[in-house]
């Protein structure tokens, strides 16, 4: 037995690879079809592979279309993926988001796997559970977005590479490069940057002289690894750019050079400080977040046979690791775009290296490990003070979920999790074997309120509810979109068809409209001012451009109208 299983043994948290996968399986799957297309990202990335299958058309596989116009700001691996989805499993909410759950899976089993590789078998699985358990990771388990699914492949490229550099095998670097190409298929040259950047620094880091620095780096350019990651990611770049002549500069410069300098056009993504990420960090990996106060404790060192080598063992995955978070976390940072889902790759490597810290100081011992509960409580529980505080100043309810108004639920909601903390923390205290899993009931009551809250805020997230409208009541109404599309973009998923825009004021239309300046989708004003009399309409507007639509000179020719969530249904 090894001095780390010896040490395993005296710990006594225990983590059964069984329960964990069961735990997997629960916290991403529970209620992914629960909730209709969400608008906006995932309303737009559910259409494409949608258009995809309905268009009979390779060149739509090529270049990916979006409400009948191209769309070439992705790659189109999770389209493909997604598509294939709703070829076998029919077009549904929980079909749509499969890929994402299970690259969510994917990462759970690859820390699984890492951990063994790198004989920490217990950090590894304590860390694929804090990271499917990770509030900000199970929210975007259960949404069609593509930071999941790179989030998987960047993870296995890592890894490969790291095993590569530590047992010098030429598989694992073929195997790296496998999936470092899918990974660039997934959303493109970031992939290639974060991959560089990190195994860059780790071989300077992790050489002793100049000329073992530059043969180290030689070893990445073997030939036949090479060739793996040109095969698979070279032919759609190809395919695209003989496709759509625009393509190359399109692609390359405007949607990734010019996005990091914050000079893409159009300018559809936010800014922020450099240290954005920072507060958002220890909402991604909440509850575990709050695990970081602990480890002021000094980790323990054991003595024994063999010391030396683990030792330096530990301190090669160790630099791998702060590398493998702290450098992406670095790059977006200081990259003018920003948005709180890029944090997602960072999360496997953050959750290893918590875990191993854990390991490390033996998963923490009696009080120290009421810590995050106590915290925890104190905090739930000023919020529910504050919320009650706003409930004497007469605030309206507009919110009914479980049949109480949004305050009171919201009461609820942190008055369980203030007693959950508390109670984990005596059980974290007081059992050894379960220690700090006992918090696991917080993720666990963070799911529930979360899968809960979404239906109920479907008509103000989603448009399922005004399709079906349309569809039972006025079916034979020609439906037109007045200016917004991306906030109502679940609506051409849900009609199964292309939906045309009056006055378009539209980010991810744009180009596409650009590129094909005689299209039937983009529509003026004058335009659908000739239509109006001719056709049988309804036009979907926003509450935000109402004033605007209720001004016009069409108005007098629409005899009906019916509000649902923040939009407005107007038919003649």
């Amino acid at each position: 037995m090894s001095a780390f299983q010896e040490r395993d043994d005296q710990r006594g948290l225990q983590m059964p690879l069984g329960l964990l996968a069961l735990l997997a399986l629960g916290f991403v799957l529970f209620g992914l079809g629960s909730f209709a297309i969400l608008d906006n990202n995932e309303g737009l990335y559910a259409e494409i592979p949608r258009e995809m299958l309905a268009s009979h058309d390779w060149r739509m596989w090529v270049i990916p279309h979006l409400n009948g116009l191209p769309y070439m700001e992705k790659p189109p691996l999770l389209y493909w993926l997604t598509a294939c989805s709703f070829a076998l499993f029919g077009e549904s909410e929980w079909s749509a988001r499969l890929v994402p759950a299970l690259s969510s899976l994917a990462c759970v089993s690859l820390l699984v796997w890492f951990g063994n590789a790198v004989r920490r078998p217990l950090a590894g699985r304590l860390a694929a559970l804090m990271f499917v358990t990770g509030l900000g990771v199970m929210a975007m388990a259960h949404v069609l977005m593509f930071d999941m699914l790179l989030t998987a492949l960047l993870a296995a490229a890592l890894m490969y590479a790291y095993r590569f550099v530590s047992e010098q095998e030429p598989r694992f670097l073929r195997r790296a490069y496998a999936a470092l190409a899918l990974a660039l298929l997934a959303k493109g040259l970031v992939a290639l940057v974060l991959f560089g950047l990190v195994m860059g620094l780790f071989t300077l880091v992790s050489a002793t002289s100049v000329g073992g620095f530059f043969r180290a780096m030689a070893k990445w350019f073997n030939p036949g690894a090479l060739l793996v990651l040109i095969a698979i990611a070279a032919p759609w770049h190809i395919a695209a750019s003989l496709t759509e002549p625009v393509f190359a500069w399109f692609y390359f410069i405007n949607e990734h050079v010019l996005r990091f300098l914050g000079k893409r056009e159009p300018h559809d993504y936010y800014a922020g400080a450099w240290w954005y990420y920072l507060p958002r960090m220890a909402i991604y990996l909440f509850p575990w977040s709050f695990i970081l106060p602990c480890l002021l404790v000094r980790a323990r060192r054991e003595s024994g046979e063999g010391d030396q080598n683990e030792e330096q063992g530990a301190q090669h995955l160790s630099r791998f690791l702060w590398l493998a978070w702290l450098a992406p976390l670095a790059f977006f940072s200081v990259s003018s775009a920003k948005a709180n889902y890029y944090l997602l790759t960072v999360m496997p490597f953050a959750a290893f290296h918590l875990a191993l810290a854990l390991e490390n100081r033996r998963y923490l011992h009696g009080l120290v490990r009421t810590v995050p509960g106590v915290l925890i409580g104190l905090l739930a529980g000023l919020g529910g003070v504050a919320i009650a505080m706003r409930t004497v100043s007469g605030a309206p309810d507009e919110v009914f979920v479980w049949g109480m108004s949004q305050t009171r639920f919201l009461m609820v909601a942190t008055g369980g999790m203030s007693l959950l903390a508390l109670a984990g923390a005596v059980i974290a205290w007081r059992v050894a074997r379960v220690g700090l899993l006992a918090y696991l009931a917080l993720p666990v009551w963070t799911l529930v309120l979360l899968m809960t809250t979404l239906p109920v805020l479907e008509p103000t997230i989603s448009t399922r509810a005004t399709a079906s409208y349309l569809q039972a009541t006025l079916a034979g109404h020609k439906v037109y979109l007045y200016r917004d599309f991306e906030q109502q973009s679940s609506l051409p998923f849900y009609l199964k068809q292309v939906l045309p825009v009056i006055d378009a004021r539209s980010n991810d239309l744009f180009w596409g409209n650009k590129l094909r300046e005689q299209n039937p989708v983009m529509i003026s004003a004058e335009v659908f001012t000739a239509r109006l009399p001719q056709e049988s309409v309804a036009v979907i507007v926003m509450d935000r451009q109402m004033h605007d639509f209720r001004a016009s000179a069409w108005m007098s020719a629409f005899k009906g109208e019916k509000r649902i969530g923040a939009t407005t249904i107007f038919f003649n």
